[in-house]
C-alpha cells in the first residue's frame, strides 16, 4: 500500500483527519481488521462484530505501531491520529476500491456456485509459471474479505487472482465495484442461497453482476458445459471465451485462448490425465487433484493463462503443480487411513463431486456428512437426492448429522447403503472414531456451521493414539 497516505486514505472514505499536520503525509504500509495483525505503519480498521467490538483494540494497536486507526466515534487526542467515518466497513470498502483505481496489474475475479476456490488455486498456479501472483487465501471472498485482500496487493505483484463469493442480489455489483476485474471467471451456477435466490436463474443474475464494472477490453471466460452460462451470449460488446470437456470433436470459438478437453482418465485418488484441445495443438495434460470436476478448473486456469500470455508448455507445468488446501479435497493419510477433508462448506452440487472422489478410493469407502445450509423450501428432499446418490455411487457406509441429514440417512438406506444417523456432530465423532480401521477411505464434507473440521482432528487424534 506504498501509494497511500493518511491524506488519501482520509480522502478516500470521506472521512475526517484527527491528528497532527505533517502526519498526513504519512504512508500506510498494510490495512487489517485484526488487532493482532498489525504491524508497524498499519492502519487500523475495528469492527464491530456480533460478539466484539473492534474499537476496544484501539489503544493496544497504537502500542505495535499502527499508523493511524479508523473510527465510528470522537476518540482522545492520545490516540491521535484517526480517522472519523460513519461506517467502517463502508469506509474499509472504499479504501480498497480507491486503493484497486491506482494499480496497474491485471485482476482475475472468479464467481460460481461451485468450484470457486479450486478453480482459484489452479488459476493461481498456472500464472505463477511467469508472474508473482497474489491470490485470495482462506475465505476472504465477501464484502469484508475482498477489500481486505486488494489491499494486500504490493509493488512485487503482478496478478492478482479473488474470489468473489455471494448470498444475495447487490452483493456481487458491490464487490465488482471494488475489483474492478480485467477478466472474470464463472465457474458453474448451482444449487446455493435458494432462500434468497429462489432459483438457478436467481443465481445466474446475481452472479452476473459481476460484470456490471468488466473494463471494456476485459475478458470473460465461462464453462461452456453449464446450461445456464451458455445462455451468456455477449456482455458490453464482449464475446465470451467458452472452455469445454468434449469429445475433441466439437467446433471450436474462434478466440484464441479457447481450449477444451477430452479423453478423460479417472486416476482415482491420484488425480486425471486428460487431451487438451488447444487452438495450435492437443497436449496430454495430468491433473494432480482427485475429481471430474477439476478438469474444468485446469481448463479455466489454461484459458486465463493464454488470455495474459502464458505459452501452453507454461500452462501445462502450472497445472501439474497445482495442491489442494485444507478443507477442499484435500487428502490426508491418517495412520493407515485415507481421508479426504472436504468440510470447508456444502451443497448439493459440491456434495455430489466430492461423492465420485470417493467412490473412486480402494477399500471401505465410508462418507462423513452433515447437514447443508441455505437451501430454502427444498432442502429436505435436496439433502434426500444426496443420501440417494450416495448409494447409487456404492458408497459403503454413511455417517451423518444434523436435523436435516436425516432424509439423507432415510434415503441412503433405501438404497442399500449402510448407515448411521446421529442428531450431532459430538455423537457422530464419539461413535466414527472407533468404528474406522486401516485402509478405510473416509469423506468428511459439510456447511460450514457443522464444524467438522473437528472430526478430522478427532480421526487424526484417534490415528495417534492407536499408534
Amino acid at each position: 500500500m506504498k501509494t497511500m497516505t493518511l491524506e488519501t486514505v482520509t480522502k478516500a472514505c470521506k472521512g475526517t483527519y484527527f491528528g497532527p499536520e505533517e502526519k498526513k503525509s504519512r504512508t500506510i504500509e498494510g490495512a487489517v481488521i485484526d488487532s493482532r495483525l498489525v504491524e508497524k505503519d498499519y492502519l487500523f480498521i475495528p469492527v464491530k462484530g456480533e460478539n466484539v467490538d473492534g474499537h476496544k483494540f484501539i489503544p493496544q494497536v497504537f502500542e505495535k505501531g499502527a499508523a493511524a486507526v479508523l473510527s465510528e466515534k470522537p476518540l482522545d487526542p492520545e490516540m491521535e491520529p484517526y480517522i472519523l467515518v460513519d461506517s467502517t466497513l463502508q469506509a474499509l470498502k472504499d479504501i480498497a476500491e480507491y486503493y484497486r483505481s491506482t494499480l496497474k496489474i491485471p485482476v482475475i475475479g472468479i464467481a460460481g456456485s461451485v468450484g470457486k476456490t479450486s478453480t482459484k488455486e489452479m488459476i493461481a498456479s498456472v500464472l505463477s509459471q511467469k508472474y508473482r501472483v497474489l491470490k485470495t487465501e482462506g475465505n476472504f471472498n465477501n464484502e469484508i474479505g475482498l477489500p481486505l485482500t486488494l489491499l494486500r496487493i504490493r509493488d512485487e505483484h503482478q496478478a492478482a487472482v479473488v474470489e468473489m463469493g455471494i448470498s444475495d442480489f447487490g452483493e456481487m455489483h458491490r464487490l465488482a465495484k471494488m475489483a474492478r476485474p480485467d477478466i472474470c471467471v464463472m465457474t458453474n451456477i448451482g444449487l446455493c442461497h435458494l432462500e434468497n435466490l429462489k432459483s438457478r436463474d436467481g443465481i445466474l443474475k446475481a452472479k452476473s453482476e459481476i460484470f456490471d464494472f468488466l473494463k471494456p477490453e476485459g475478458k470473460i471466460i465461462l464453462n461452456g458445459n453449464d446450461d445456464k452460462l451458455s445462455t451468456i451470449q455477449e456482455v458490453k460488446g464482449i464475446r465470451p471465451i467458452r472452455y469445454f470437456v468434449e469429445d475433441g470433436t466439437a467446433p471450436k470459438g474462434d478466440e484464441e485462448y479457447f481450449v477444451t478437453a477430452s479423453d478423460i482418465e479417472n486416476l482415482g485418488l491420484k488425480g486425471m490425465d486428460a487431451v487438451f484441445h488447444f487452438p495450435e495443438e492437443t497436449r496430454k495434460v495430468h491433473i494432480p487433484i482427485p475429481g471430474a470436476h477439476n478438469i474444468y478448473n485446469a481448463l479455466a486456469g489454461a484459458c486465463v493463462g493464454r488470455a495474459l500470455g502464458l505459452d501452453n508448455d507454461e500452462i501445462i507445468a502450472g497445472i501439474q503443480a497445482a495442491k489442494t488446501i485444507q478443507g477442499r479435497t484435500n487428502l490426508l493419510e491418517i495412520g493407515e487411513m485415507t481421508v479426504i477433508d472436504d468440510c470447508y462448506n456444502a451443497n448439493p452440487v459440491s456434495m455430489r463431486a466430492s461423492l465420485d472422489v470417493l467412490s473412486q478410493g480402494q477399500g471401505r469407502k465410508i462418507a462423513v456428512l452433515g447437514d447443508m445450509g441455505e437451501l430454502g423450501e427444498e432442502e429436505k428432499e435436496l439433502h434426500g437426492q444426496i443420501g440417494r446418490y450416495a448409494a447409487e455411487k456404492k458408497i459403503d457406509i454413511l455417517f451423518c448429522a444434523g436435523p436435516l441429514s436425516e432424509e439423507m440417512a432415510r434415503e441412503a438406506k433405501k438404497g442399500g447403503c449402510e448407515v448411521h444417523y446421529f442428531r450431532t456432530r459430538e455423537e457422530l465423532t464419539a461413535e466414527l472414531t472407533g468404528y474406522v480401521k486401516p485402509g478405510d477411505q473416509i469423506l468428511v464434507k459439510a456447511s460450514h456451521f457443522m464444524e467438522y473440521p473437528k472430526i478430522v482432528e478427532a480421526l487424526t487424534c484417534a490415528a495417534g493414539t492407536k499408534e
